[in-house]
């Protein structure tokens, strides 16, 4: 399911003033863990379809990219709704919270509680929308989906004459009113928090069975909410944690999680996090990275795209030089146009992957073992990291995260990053 935003992300959105912080409750716990738990019954991940959402995300404009993309998922299937797997639910005095993961790991869901209600919901640090399903919906665009019910939440309060709408490249998008009710989120609890309301959503939310709607976890800047933008529940909640930041620790096809307010030292290698200036001025999570490795090989990028940190995109997605160089390197690599992008026969490991985290000096690695995203048939795979096409940015997705642990730090403005625990760099 893709992470939804509004295709004028790339333009800084000003505004006068943010809505007031909503006061929060004392967190007890002050951090919480998003387990993903993998989905033997959701369809095979398709490269293109991986693609085009997040080309239409961005708001990248590549119709030829979305073309193949959609020819390519419908015959994958990856079109139909997912069925996720049943998520480990938790609570109680460790600030768990459950989760299923959708579309064999291109998603991973987590328990959100809205008043007196419970979602799974999606967790992007590429959006600033907290956004869920309502019964103000038709019925055949609710679905399976889990449904807010605003009157049946003593502490819901109505926006007046507050609406949002998110839209994409490829014609995709979502709309609604907007109120404030508490939101809980293991252990961790803001009042007067923005909850919007989806009143029309397109097709491809409504087939994402599992999503019931999502977190947005870049900077309040990029809300859509309108006449005044809202804040998101991490700008709300950091100024109650321990240290005003959350880290992802995600895993491939695996248990993973997020935590707010601490960071997880057994959780990385290296003894410390490498540290890098974030530019939050367009609302994301974006840094520097201006050189790359090929293997043990070190490169420069000289017209380096800015890179944002996305737990929302699948991919990593870099400047097509990078991606050009890269694959050169990988035996039968080639870019197919029928696949959507990079393959390579499945047969070849390619060689480890690195790019540049900032000015700090540390090149962020993906082993060669954890490139492949998805098969497209029996001898030919498709590669996680593939080419931005000519966008003014890069994207760091899941592929980068299964591999790195990151940190988010809201007080700084700093990303900070380390290898993760447990991963053998071939």
């Amino acid at each position: 399911m893709p992470s939804f935003q509004s295709a004028l992300v790339f333009t800084t959105l000003v505004t006068s003033a943010l809505a007031a912080p909503a006061p929060a409750a004392p967190l007890v716990p002050r951090s919480f863990e998003v387990l993903q738990v993998r989905n033997p019954n959701a369809p095979p991940r398709n490269g293109a379809a991986a693609m085009a959402k997040a080309f239409a995300k961005f708001g990248f404009g590549n119709t030829a990219v979305q073309r193949r993309a959609m020819a390519s998922a419908a015959m994958a299937g990856s079109g139909s709704a997912s069925q996720a797997a049943n998520g480990t639910t938790g609570g109680g005095d460790n600030g768990s919270v459950g989760t299923a993961s959708a579309n064999m790991g291109a998603e991973f869901l987590s328990q959100v509680t809205i008043g007196n209600q419970q979602f799974n919901m999606d967790f992007d640090t590429g959006s600033s929308d907290l956004w869920v399903f309502t019964n103000a919906l038709p019925q055949q665009s609710v679905g399976q989906h889990s449904t807010f019910i605003a009157n049946k939440s003593p502490s819901f309060k109505q926006m007046q004459g507050a609406t949002w709408q998110i839209s994409y490249g490829d014609g995709s998008g979502a709309a609604g009113t907007v109120g404030t009710d508490t939101v809980n989120i293991g252990g961790a609890t803001v009042t007067n928090q923005a909850v919007e309301q989806a009143t029309a959503v397109s097709q491809s939310f409504v087939q994402d069975m599992q999503n019931d709607g999502l977190v947005g976890l870049a900077f309040s800047s990029l809300n859509t909410v309108k006449p005044q933008q809202q804040k998101t529940f991490f700008a709300n909640v950091m100024p109650n944690l321990d240290q005003p930041l959350f880290t992802a620790n995600l895993k491939n096809d695996s248990t993973g999680k997020y935590q707010f307010g601490t960071v997880d030292q057994t959780a990385f290698t290296g003894g410390q996090l490498n540290w890098a200036a974030v530019d939050n001025s367009s609302g994301f999570w974006q840094i520097q990275s201006n050189s790359f490795m090929v293997g043990n090989q070190k490169m420069q990028n000289p017209t380096a795209t800015p890179a944002i940190a996305d737990t929302g995109t699948s991919l990593l997605l870099v400047d097509d030089m990078v991606a050009q160089t890269y694959y050169s390197a990988v035996p039968g690599a080639q870019l197919n146009q029928q696949a959507g992008g990079f393959t390579y026969p499945c047969s070849t490991t390619p060689p480890n992957f690195s790019v540049a985290i900032g000015n700090s000096g540390y090149m962020a690695t993906v082993p060669g073992s954890m490139i492949t995203f998805a098969q497209v048939d029996q001898a030919t795979c498709f590669g996680g990291v593939q080419s931005n096409m000519g966008a003014p940015m890069q994207i760091y997705g899941d592929t980068m995260f299964k591999a790195q642990f990151v940190a988010f730090n809201g007080g700084n403005n700093s990303l900070g990053v380390a290898p993760k625990a447990g991963i053998a760099m071939n």
